[in-house]
């Protein structure tokens, strides 16, 4: 299977912002992550098979202060660039 995007929201303890992206950065799939505001505190970008993704979803999981997350997947024969 060709590797597509993935889109994953994490929510953290406050002040591990820092610490989790930096994580998240080692990870070879994570092709963009970026702390955000608002509901959801960092989003990545991940660019992978599906079992990678979900390696790399379960790795995310497991960091510590990492409270939860959210997988969104694009449905890419809807368009958009």
């Amino acid at each position: 299977m060709e590797p597509e995007p993935t889109y994953i929201l994490v929510q953290c303890d406050m002040g591990s912002e820092s610490d989790i992206v930096s994580a998240i950065s080692d990870m070879p799939q994570v092709v963009e992550v970026r702390g955000t505001y608002g509901t959801f505190d960092i989003f990545c970008k991940v660019v992978a098979g599906h079992k990678e993704t979900e390696s790399v979803l379960g790795r995310i999981r497991r960091i510590p202060h990492v409270r939860s997350t959210n997988t969104l997947r694009p449905i890419l024969s809807q368009g958009g660039r």
